[in-house]
């Protein structure tokens, strides 16, 4: 990246239906997040334009190219198709969840192309997007097919940061889901991205444990005593601060969480709902472990508000700014680094 020049943010545009374009146009209609960066919307004029006129939204955009030429003070827009797109606010539909993802594609191969910097994702539905060419739980999920490294889900808000060792998996699978290599790996790669993309020198990380009161020594299952316990025991041997299992039920409300710099819960519910009762309307949903900076906001479509007006745009700028940090933090982290690598190699 020239020096100078702002970060470019790639977003694609989520489900049309939803409130994704809303809380996006509204996030960038704030003129002064231009100073900060360069904004690219992967999706199409003719779509922004009718949201821009549905919401009485007056935003300057500028029709781009693929090419990386992008006005730096305006919206910029890439056009993915040419269709005209019937769109129905609140209304689940297959035909919609196509276009979701021809931007949320478009947008990542500019990414790994290097057209953008980073990408923030708008809400998608799980459901309409699904196709015999696409067939991905959600985001985390693509990209982890589509961009290197090992992905891993973590829910930020300020100092809050809780990842999954379990995603989009359901109930009846979760503990045939976790073994010693999925442990080792998440929580090694949570340590790296609190090292490289968070600043923080000596992480502290908690687990949560699988079952109910950490299995209360087997008589409630025996996974946390016999599987988790061990590996965090291997993982402190090789100089890890990392701790647990605890009881999930006690957990936040004891306000335990505030001394850890991370935790990784066992599945979704067991750290999404804490952390959205903490923090909604502010969380990000953070990939990390991969090569690229990829965030979310904490919402989902909406359905429900979509059109009307109402959509908060709060954890969408919030998703735009920890992109923008990440991507400051981790390149800085690189530099640091390599320079220390340089060093030692001219001392041998």
């Amino acid at each position: 990246m020239e020096n100078n020049r702002k970060i470019r943010v790639g977003i694609s545009a989520g489900d049309l239906n939803g409130i994704g374009i809303e809380i996006l146009l509204r996030t960038f209609k704030d003129s002064r997040m231009f100073e900060f960066c360069t904004p690219v919307v992967y999706a199409s004029q003719k779509v922004i334009n009718f949201n821009k006129k549905h919401f009485d939204l007056n935003i300057n955009v500028h029709s781009a190219s693929t090419n990386g030429k992008f006005s730096s003070d305006k919206l910029n827009v890439v056009d993915v198709w040419k269709d005209e797109v019937n769109i129905k606010f609140g209304v689940e539909n297959t035909e919609i969840g196509s276009y979701a993802v021809k931007s949320l594609e478009a947008a990542v191969d500019a990414l790994n192309k290097g057209d953008i910097d980073v990408l923030v994702t708008a809400p998608i539905n799980k459901k309409n997007i699904q196709s015999e060419s696409f067939k991905f739980p959600g985001h985390t999920d693509y990209l982890a097919q589509r961009i290197n490294g090992n992905s891993l889900m973590l829910m930020v808000s300020g100092g809050l940061r809780v990842g999954l060792l379990t995603d989009h998996v359901p109930v009846k699978d979760i503990s045939n889901k976790i073994d010693k290599t999925l442990i080792e790996n998440k929580v090694k790669t949570i340590i790296k991205t609190l090292k490289q993309d968070f600043q923080v020198q000596k992480p502290k990380v908690a687990l949560l444990a699988i079952n109910p009161h950490a299995g209360d020594n087997g008589v409630i299952g025996d996974e946390d005593t016999s599987l988790l316990a061990p590996v965090i025991a291997s993982l402190k041997e090789e100089g890890n601060l990392v701790f647990g299992p605890y009881p999930a039920d006690s957990f936040f409300g004891s306000d335990l969480y505030k001394k850890f710099d991370a935790i990784i819960a066992s599945y979704h519910d067991q750290g999404l709902i804490p952390f959205k009762t903490l923090s909604f309307g502010q969380g990000v949903n953070f990939t990390a472990g991969l090569d690229k900076i990829r965030t979310s906001p904490d919402n989902g479509t909406a359905y429900e508000i979509a059109g009307k007006g109402e959509a908060n745009e709060s954890s969408f700028k919030e998703a735009v700014f920890l992109a923008i940090k990440l991507y400051q933090n981790r390149k800085q982290y690189i530099a640091l680094t390599s320079n220390v690598l340089k060093k030692s190699a001219k001392k041998a």
